[in-house]
């Protein structure tokens, strides 16, 4: 049985949480520990860690990241950094180590600026929208496996944010992913008033006019609630998107997607800083999983979507290229 099969046998689902079209199922496990890790924000707010251009001129999908605990500290899959040249968000989850600075994979959500607002990284609050994070996710299985390499597709990391903020009325004079935030903010602090961690709770898993949309596990029940709010932020945007029908999930499409995780094919890989990265692939499914210490730290799953929601081919990715270039996009 893999790692990730055998995390998932001991975790299950409990009752749902609903406000309007979104659903969300807690994932309950067994043995979930006290985390040796900082989180992001704590270590930024505390000072202990600082995240800035790896050099003077940037470079789009690298950041450097520096420790200055005593302690790891976790940055999570999709996590926005907003500042320095651009805004960034993460391509998988790192584990960084104590007292090391490394150089971390990233993704640009700000297409229309490179230009230095600030000297460092501070933490956005929230994590890119589920459907770019399950796109994302299928790009770096594949960079992983074919180059090395944990980069997305950039061109389509920037048209799933163009096309969204075109459906959403979120305009930026820079094509910003926070003006999604902010221009729907007052509706999403609603959906993080509808949502809580519970006891014993270390996962979640998310729903959208009654379709399963992906989960996010962790190995303790603090390091969950600690992120539900940026969690629910980026399931709730694209709920938003959705229509914001009612919802009534079925429990056993959220059964069927754990079930689908466990036998999906993981490969493994060097995490960038402490652990192992284990990519899954699988019929409609992407994701990966952060291991170390023989556990689970961060398990991500998502169904990939049909159609305009869904994952484009690579025809669909160069013609976005080209027209993003056009533009005046920066890439390097």
């Amino acid at each position: 049985m893999s790692i990730v099969a055998e995390c998932l046998s001991k975790t299950s689902l409990g009752e749902p949480q609903i406000h309007k079209n979104l659903a969300l199922f807690p994932l309950m496990s067994e043995g979930g520990v006290e985390p040796h890790y900082q989180l992001l924000d704590e270590a930024l707010v505390n000072g202990c860690a600082r995240v800035t251009e790896v050099s003077e001129s940037g470079s789009v999908p690298e950041l450097k990241f520096v420790n200055e605990s005593d302690r790891p500290v976790l940055l999570l899959d999709g996590e926005e950094l907003v500042g320095a040249k651009q805004n960034r968000i993460l391509n998988l989850t790192v584990l960084a180590p104590a007292r090391t600075t490394i150089v971390i994979p990233v993704s640009c959500v700000e297409a229309g600026r490179w230009r230095a607002d600030s000297a460092e990284f501070s933490s956005a609050n929230r994590a890119h929208f589920s459907r770019g994070r399950a796109r994302k996710a299928a790009h770096v299985t594949e960079s992983l496996r074919s180059t090395g390499s944990r980069r997305s597709d950039q061109s389509e990391v920037w048209a799933d944010i163009s096309e969204k903020a075109a459906r959403m009325d979120a305009f930026s004079a820079t094509d910003a992913a926070a003006a999604l935030y902010e221009t729907h903010r007052a509706n999403l602090d609603d959906y993080l008033g509808a949502f809580s961690a519970t006891d014993n709770q270390s996962g979640a898993l998310f729903a959208i006019n009654d379709e399963v949309v992906g989960l996010d596990l962790f190995d303790s029940p603090l390091t969950l609630a600690s992120l539900l709010p940026k969690l629910v932020q980026s399931y709730a945007l694209d709920a938003i998107d959705g229509g914001e029908k009612e919802s009534r999930p079925e429990g056993a499409s959220a059964e069927r997607l754990l079930k689908d995780a466990a036998s999906a094919t993981a490969e493994h890989f060097p995490a960038v800083g402490e652990g192992e990265d284990l990519r899954l692939r699988g019929e409609r499914l992407s994701g990966g999983a952060l291991v170390a210490d023989d556990r689970v730290v961060h398990l991500c799953v998502f169904r990939l979507q049909k159609g305009g929601n869904g994952f484009r081919g690579n025809g669909g990715s160069q013609l976005a290229r080209a027209s993003l270039r056009r533009r005046g996009r920066h890439w390097e």
